[in-house]
């Protein structure tokens, strides 16, 4: 599974939500935007699933890396997850993200800042 994402990256952030926390089975995952114009898919197609409603998730359907989250309400972007770069030091969060939903024992300290709902911009 390949893609390109051949734009500025925006909203760079650490996503501590549930949804994404049990979409990937991790404590919290790092996200970051592009114009949906600017990505796709070169290499494999990924499957799909209606994650919530307006909330479409793809993944690799042989390894089950998540790839993006794409949200019905803003069909201009994709959100790409970070870990699945070649390079994911190349675009770094720059804020934590639902922190009112981490788990209790999740302790953040890289002096990002933390919003209790979504990322405010």
């Amino acid at each position: 599974m390949r893609y390109q994402a051949e734009a500025h990256p925006f909203h760079e952030t650490i996503c501590h939500c549930a949804d994404c926390r049990r979409s990937v089975g991790a404590a919290e995952v790092a996200w970051f935007s592009v114009k949906r114009a600017a990505f796709r898919f070169v290499a494999g197609e990924p499957a799909s699933y209606r994650s919530s409603p307006g909330v479409t998730r793809r993944f690799c359907g042989t390894c089950g890396t998540s790839l993006t989250f794409e949200l019905d309400d803003t069909p201009d972007e994709v959100d790409v997850t970070i870990a699945s770069l070649d390079d994911p030091g190349a675009v770094p969060p720059k804020d934590h993200s639902w922190t009112a939903s981490k788990p209790g024992w999740a302790v953040l300290g890289d002096g990002l800042p933390q919003f209790p709902g979504p990322a405010e911009r």
